[in-house]
């Protein structure tokens, strides 16, 4: 299983974001809490996947996207709100505006 090739991709009509591995679908749910804004709500990984880094792969796409296009989250789910522990440096992209008390 070679990630590094493997693109997260946004599904805003379904409102998350999407990696598929080995032909299952993994996700990171959101909502749009304004313009610039997403709350990251819940991220699912095939069960069959756990523990090989899918997760935080999935994760790490979708901050590149949320920084690509110049937006900021709210980590509701706690996967993402590990992550970003993990990796201090993203918290660049949390936003400054609302915090996990407003939901």
């Amino acid at each position: 299983m070679n990630l590094a090739d493997t693109p997260v991709t946004d599904n805003r009509h379904h409102h998350r974001f999407e990696l598929t591995v080995d032909g299952k679908l993994n996700i990171v749910a959101y909502q749009l809490v304004d313009d610039e804004t997403l709350a990251l709500t819940h991220t699912e990984v095939d069960p069959s996947l756990e523990g090989q880094g899918v997760g935080s792969h999935l994760v790490k796409g979708v901050l590149d996207f949320v920084e690509r296009n110049n937006l900021k989250i709210v980590p509701l789910c706690p996967f993402v709100s590990t992550y970003l522990k993990r990796h201090p440096d993203w918290n660049r992209v949390v936003s400054t505006a609302y915090s996990v008390n407003d939901f």
